[in-house]
């Protein structure tokens, strides 16, 4: 039977009679529905039934004058002719005299009948009493550039033809809410060739499971690599309003096709509230929220199967509309299922062509972090705080505020679009707020938990979201830089240009920047940041202090035991930058805490030596090698195989810092091997840190037991000139450079070493980062890799060619 245009004159259609070329008559999401129904069942996508009325019923509704009079159309053209939508008041006004001409009119017989017949039809299937969801779906909405996120009503949890035929009235009134009319202004939409399509599809019952919302990208940098996942209990109206903070996943694409473990990260949620039925099935009055008990708050929304699940229906989904798409779902409680309830063009990512410039912003000073929670985007925002308790104070924000919320749902977009940045208590990356702000190009950082107790209103603030996952808001207005950086092909050079990446919550970023993978990937920020507790507390849990083991307790929540914890965030990290590069090599360096620094994590004075001078101390190959660190080092080794074998992040490899002798790079490798990690083993490689004079004296040596040399020229430089770069004196700091003769010298007897011996060799030390000459001078050399800071990748790139 042929679909679309035969139905022209239908009011009510069934979904699966539906396809993405109904768009004009139901509406981007009704449409979306009726698509995967009948194209992608057979692939085991499961999407809940129901059926759409279209726009002609809409229209017709309208245009209908029970008792003569004038019709709706006219009335609601003749009241928004002189409105000013940047007036929230008289917005507000009109707004809702629409609404309640809409809500005290009925529909014309025709369209109550066929809605009554598809409906009997629907229920007829079933023995138990169903319940419905009632949404909306604008005719203009969804379309690739814009979003109307939200903007529309949705009744849960209705019962009853009586209470179906309510809701429908209330969704129509919705295409008249104060952000809908604002909306349609600024997008250049006249109101009356956006139409209404009211979706009726089957409740699946997430009030006793769980509901979320995936994209099939990451939404802060666009890296298409990924399905990003977001999931809480119950209803995902929750999730999709930014009620709650929910928990996050990220599946690697390529590794859930290999049928490999591709879950590459998790983040626990607070989840604090859930949204459930109520006895009443009426609408509007047909859920609740209440408290989330505090086991459930402290362990994950889905489990492993459930995550792969749910990233292969999103990249099923994917392929068939063959662009980015944000995708609503739903477990049900009670059969277990995963369920898909919507889906849509992604529309912000999506949009930016990989040729257009981008803007890059660094903070340049630092001070106080007053408040933290996820970062929306990657801007910088500052200026005033304006605290905003309810709706009714919306217009308070002035052009350039700081506006900070409990939580803010799309009526608030007419004043969003005026604020330098957007802070919430609650919410995650996929909630309204977040969605509109994306869309706004304007910073925010949400769930911070208690940023309208903290924040006051009229102190200056900076909110930062170029720092990763982490959005911070900094008291005071600090300076910040921006860079544009403009995208093409760059000149072929005869040496591979790496990357130093350090924070997995940026790898996903970076990895735009051109790059011939990751040379130097440090343990030491996953360690600080991911997990902040010293390695030997975590593994003689529970027998520690009270106030130490509290600590544990609260950073290993979600996890089997604290050790699972430690290595479960070891091997995130480590697969997030390896999925970020992939195919490409990540070298990765294992744990070089310095005593001192050691002592900075929770429990650490307990644990690490007094030395005087810990940059010559306990530190690399020897403490591996130590009884005390045996069983620490082992969760290292734990991490890397799970990520090269489980993961199948093979691109991985593995540098061993600060081995000073030759007995040390034979006991290393030893203790590797019987940590599971054999060298040449499933195309292991092992990299050596070639940092102290020893390694380049008898460099010749040390590649017996090595695949190559990563020069460090940090601690190279220090140690060749008796330098302690921590000293901090002015007098000392002139003399540390690593153009020195004395350095030169090394280096040009450990790269030619190493290509005699075709064995690898790169440099990943700050000083091709900082001096374009010496990156120069390594490059007449023959080194095969360069390895540099991020920010730095482009200009030096220019330079090296044009010094061909």
């Amino acid at each position: 039977m042929q679909m679309g245009l035969s139905q022209g004159a239908a009011y009510v259609v069934p979904f699966e009679n539906l396809r993405m070329t109904d768009v004009d008559s139901v509406g981007g999401k009704n449409a979306s529905l009726g698509e995967m129904i009948s194209q992608l069942a057979t692939a085991g996508v499961r999407v809940p039934g129901g059926f759409a009325t279209t726009a002609q019923a809409f229209r017709d509704f309208l245009a209908y004058t029970p008792e003569g009079g004038v019709a709706l159309a006219q009335r609601i053209a003749d009241r928004l002719e002189t409105l000013n939508v940047e007036d929230v008041r008289a917005l507000a006004q009109a707004g809702s005299e629409i609404r309640e001409w809409i809500v005290a009119t009925p529909f014309q017989p025709r369209l109550a009948q066929e809605i009554n017949e598809s409906y009997q039809r629907l229920v007829a299937d079933s023995a138990a009493e169903m319940s419905f969801a009632v949404r909306s779906s604008a005719t203009a909405e969804d379309l690739p550039d814009a979003s109307f996120a939200g903007q529309q009503e949705t009744f849960l949890n209705v019962v009853g033809i009586d209470n179906v035929l309510e809701a429908m009235k209330h969704v129509f009134a919705s295409l008249y809410n104060d952000r809908a009319i604002s909306y349609r202004v600024h997008k250049g939409f006249t109101h009356a060739e956006v139409a209404l399509s009211a979706g009726v599809q089957r409740m699946v019952r997430s009030d006793v499971g769980a509901a979320g919302v995936m994209f099939t990208l990451d939404t802060e940098s666009g890296f298409k690599d990924v399905v990003f996942i977001t999931s809480s209990y119950g209803l995902g109206e929750t999730v999709v309003q930014g009620a709650v903070n929910p928990d996050e996943f990220y599946v690697h694409k390529p590794m859930l096709e290999q049928g490999k473990l591709p879950i590459i990260r998790r983040n626990i949620g607070s989840k604090l509230i859930k949204m459930e039925f109520t006895g009443e099935a009426k609408a509007g009055r047909s859920v609740k929220t209440v408290d989330v008990p505090i086991e459930l708050r402290n362990r994950y929304s889905l489990n492993d199967m459930e995550i792969v699940e749910l990233a292969k229906y999103a990249v099923i989904i994917e392929k068939h509309y063959q662009r980015p798409m944000d995708i609503e779902w739903g477990k049900d409680g009670r059969d277990g299922k995963i369920y898909i309830l919507q889906a849509r063009p992604e529309t912000v990512k999506s949009q930016e062509k990989s040729t257009d410039a981008q803007q890059r912003f660094k903070l340049k000073g630092s001070s106080h972090v007053l408040v933290t929670g996820r970062a929306i985007g990657q801007k910088i925002g500052a200026g005033p705080v304006r605290v905003i308790h309810n709706a009714s104070e919306m217009e308070r924000v002035q052009p350039g505020d700081v506006l900070v919320a409990d939580m803010t749902d799309p009526n608030w977009e007419p004043v969003m679009k005026r604020a330098a940045a957007i802070v919430t208590n609650r919410g995650g990356r996929t909630c309204h707020a977040a969605i509109i702000a994306r869309e706004l190009g304007v910073p925010a950082v949400v769930g911070c938990g208690d940023a309208t107790d903290i924040l006051k209103d009229g102190t200056f603030v900076t909110v930062s979201c170029a720092e990763g996952d982490e959005g911070k808001i900094y008291d005071g207005l600090l300076e910040t830089e921006v860079t544009e950086v403009a995208r093409g092909d760059l000149p072929k050079l005869p040496l591979k240009i790496m990357m130093n990446v350090g924070n997995p919550q940026l790898a996903f970023d970076f990895q735009s920047i051109p790059n011939e993978g990751v040379g130097l990937a440090r343990l030491e920020f996953i360690i600080n940041n991911n997990i902040g507790v010293h390695p030997r507390a975590i593994l003689e849990y529970p027998n520690i202090d009270t106030d130490l083991k509290k600590a544990v307790e609260s950073v290993a929540r979600g996890h089997a035991s604290p050790k699972a914890f430690y290595v479960d965030k070891l091997a995130e990290g480590i697969a997030t930058i390896a999925a970020a590069f992939w195919p490409k090599k990540v070298i990765v360096r294992l744990s070089d805490f310095k005593s001192n620094e050691y002592k900075k994590l929770i429990g650490g004075s307990r644990y690490e030596p007094d030395e005087e001078n810990p940059m010559l101390g306990f530190r690399g190959a020897a403490r591996y090698l130590s009884a005390d660190f045996a069983a620490a080092f082992e969760m290292e080794c734990l991490a890397m195989k799970r990520v090269r074998e489980d993961m199948g992040l093979t691109n991985v490899e593995i540098m061993v810092p600060f081995v000073r002798t030759l007995g040390q790079a034979e006991k290393v490798i030893g203790l590797l091997a019987k940590n599971g990690l054999v060298r040449g083993e499933n195309g292991l490689r092992v990299i050596m840190m070639c940092e102290v004079p020893s390694n380049a004296i008898l460099a010749d040596e040390f590649l017996d037991h090595f695949d190559g040399f990563s020069i460090g020229s940090n601690d190279l430089t220090q140690l060749t000139l008796g330098l302690d770069r921590d000293s901090g004196m002015e007098l000392l700091a002139a003399d540390f450079d690593e153009r020195d003769p004395a350095i030169k010298a090394l280096l040009k007897k450990v790269i030619s070493t190493c290509i005699a011996r075709g064995k690898y060799v790169g440099i990943c030390g700050q000083g091709p980062s900082d001096h374009p000459d010496f990156a120069e001078w390594l490059m007449k050399e023959g080194i095969e890799t360069i390895s540099l800071n991020p920010d730095t990748v482009i200009d030096t790139w220019k330079q090296l060619a044009a010094a061909q």
